[in-house]
């Protein structure tokens, strides 16, 4: 090779040494862009140089590390985002529940001490209707929150669709490129690259390259994303057991759509909607649900067993929303569940949980139910009184219909349910919407006992069971218990109840026991029932005791008592309504602290990996600055050899002349 043809190669790799380094330089703020260097060689023959590569500074193992911190520190900073605003709404002294709860009980102080004023009549509706007011509005946020996952969900799909679609488009366009120089178009690598660094911040995927060049995308799961040029969309859809939920959808090759079970899409911001909606949103608004649906049956409870300044038994005080119930896509008869309604006498049963109800075959031809809880997938198998019991004894496993109770809430289906057939029953999810006080007029409080009690039997827990007390009886009701243990009941002919088991009377008004044959032998402890007033006896001395309808005026006995609810246990049978709602606040803010320090340390390690990918793939001005200064004089330089040749290509043709 001759001095010329050298010194034109040096120039030739000079200025793609230049060309490279001006891209540098020019791309340093392009988010996708990958430094390239170039890769100088030897000539082959005669000596010169050549332009082997324009290699892309590109590591694939710090990408994948990068691309999967990236992916969970999506999912944290997203989780971390709705969680706060939870969070900063519970814990808001001002506008929280804590204060209105407070201030309500103080109201009631207030009618404790002057039962007939209207002034403190009227502070107790106006407290009781403000609460209500915080408890739709808490309920009102929270489903608005739902609503808004429910777009961002269908939001992040149709960037997904288009990202993955994307991908495939330039998995065509490398291949040709590459079939059409032999070389790697750097340009389109970089666009690759990037997109697969956006899609993993959006959803968990799985990356595997074919044969060194080609990107195929799948899901966690295995299913298939992107399958070289070709592309699989998802669905935002509706969650087939709950119309109100938005989950993803894949759609197969043969155009079927499956539902992914929510507990699959763990990372980037679709899995950290998924998981705060499961985790923390689900589980706050069945907290508030049953905040509000306890204190309400505790409370109309409490208000029944009053009388109103007309002399009339208190009636319910507040309201909430009926529970809900979905079937499922592809049960037998979508109109099988007839309803679903709170059962007030199991209201301490109620637990901040979703429920499914799923039929089976219990082997012998017959439709067997079981429940269990969505929260921790435990089944409820426990006895009779205990919160984890289903009472089926209304339920016709042979027809498949009647009646289930369970968690407080009884499900009734007179549509007949087959094997297979699976049933969401939400509680509480919307109890607190539908918090609202019932009673508007000043009278209706009931801050009076409606039963007054006097005589020297060793009676306690005097109490209304049921409606319409007195109705079978002229006041007063008269019992005396003789130095038998024999009960009698004055000019009454109606039903007694002893311990919940129904009774009769004799001719005399003597209870009798349970075969009618002879009268009953009663003992300390047991619970009596008459005419709806209930008592239990607390030991068996001789006496006798008058029970008649209170009078209203004056008589505080029964707002002493609502009071005293501020400190009962009447949330879940464990915790009073302070001390639930503390129990919420609690739980979330610490949610809220985990998510923190998780994100940070994420947030710390996906810094880290930037930095390794920076180092690698970035442009340094300074380096660059200095590489052109570098190629310019080898440039030069080459230039130099050139018109050296060419001076002493002249000296000799010179010379032959």
């Amino acid at each position: 090779m001759s001095m010329f043809s050298i010194g034109l190669s040096g120039l030739n790799a000079a200025q793609n040494a230049l060309n490279t380094t001006s891209n540098n330089i020019s791309n340093v703020y392009t988010p996708s862009y990958n430094r390239e260097l170039t890769q100088l060689g030897e000539g082959r023959v005669g000596g010169g140089v050549r332009v082997n590569d324009i290699e892309r500074q590109f590591n694939t193992y710090v990408a994948n590390q990068l691309n999967s911190a990236k992916t969970q520190s999506s999912a944290l900073e997203t989780y971390n985002n709705q969680i706060s605003q939870i969070d900063n709404l519970l814990a808001d002294r001002e506008a929280g529940l804590a204060p209105l709860m407070q201030t309500f009980f103080s109201s009631l102080e207030d009618l404790a001490s002057s039962p007939s004023d209207p002034a403190a009549r009227q502070g107790v509706l106006g407290t009781a209707n403000t609460l209500s007011a915080q408890f739709r509005s808490f309920d009102g946020y929270l489903q608005d929150m739902q609503t808004n996952i429910n777009n961002q969900i269908k939001d992040e799909v149709v960037q997904i669709n288009n990202t993955v679609e994307q991908i495939a488009g330039l998995n065509k366009e490398i291949a040709l490129a590459r079939a059409r120089t032999g070389e790697a178009p750097n340009s389109l690598l970089n666009q690759r690259d990037f997109l697969v660094s956006e899609l993993n911040e959006r959803m968990d995927l799985r990356l595997n390259v074919q044969d060194g060049k080609t990107y195929n995308i799948s899901l966690p799961n295995g299913q298939p994303l992107v399958s070289g040029t070709r592309s699989f969309k998802l669905e935002a859809v509706q969650a087939d057991y709950d119309p109100q939920r938005t989950i993803v959808g894949y759609r197969d090759g043969s155009g079927n759509t499956i539902q992914l079970d929510e507990a699959t899409i763990t990372g980037g911001s679709v899995g950290g909607l998924m998981t705060f909606r499961a985790e923390t949103l689900d589980k706050t608004q069945n907290q508030i649900g049953q905040l509000a649906a306890s204190f309400a049956f505790a409370y109309n409870a409490q208000h029944q067993q009053g009388v109103d300044l007309d002399g009339n038994q208190g009636e319910s005080f507040f309201a909430v929303r009926a529970p809900s119930g979905y079937g499922y896509e592809g049960n037998s008869d979508p109109d099988s569940l007839t309803s679903v309604a709170f059962d007030p006498a199991t209201s301490q049963n109620l637990r901040a949980t979703d429920y499914t109800v799923a039929f089976e075959d219990d082997g012998a031809g017959n439709v067997k139910p079981i429940v269990s809880r969505n929260d921790n997938g435990s089944v409820l198998d426990g006895a009779a009184g205990e919160s984890d019991y289903v009472d089926d004894t209304d339920w016709d496993p042979a027809t498949g219909t009647g009646t289930l109770t369970f968690g407080g809430v009884t499900l009734t289906f007179n549509v007949a349910v087959d094997e297979g057939d699976r049933f969401e029953i939400q509680p509480l999810r919307r109890a607190a919407a539908g918090m609202d006080t019932l009673i508007s007029d000043l009278d209706k409080i009931a801050a009076g006992s409606f039963i007054e009690q006097s005589g020297d039997l060793a009676v306690e827990g005097v109490r209304v069971a049921g409606e319409n007390p007195f109705a079978n009886t002229t006041p007063p009701l008269e019992v005396t218990l003789d130095g038998s243990g024999q009960m009698s009941v004055d000019g009454y002919t109606g039903t007694v109840f002893v311990n919940g088991e129904e009774r009769n009377l004799d001719a005399g008004g003597t209870i009798l026991d349970a075969s009618d044959a002879a009268p009953a032998v009663f003992e300390g402890g047991e619970e009596v029932t008459i005419d709806g007033v209930a008592f239990t006896l607390t030991d068996v001395t001789p006496g006798s005791a008058t029970f008649q309808q209170g009078v209203a005026s004056g008589d505080n006995r029964n707002a002493l008592a609502l009071q005293n609810l501020q400190s009962e246990s009447v949330v879940g049978g464990s915790a009073s309504v302070s001390g639930a709602y503390g129990s919420i606040v609690s739980d979330v803010g610490n949610r809220t602290n985990v998510v923190k320090v998780n994100l940070d340390a994420r947030q710390g390690l996906t810094d880290q990996l930037r930095a390794v990918q920076q180092s690698e793939s970035g442009v340094s001005l300074d380096e660059e600055a200095a590489n052109l200064i570098r190629y310019q004089q080898f440039y030069q330089a080459n230039a130099r050899v050139i018109d050296t040749a060419g001076t002493i290509m002249d000296t000799i043709l010179n010379l032959r002349n």
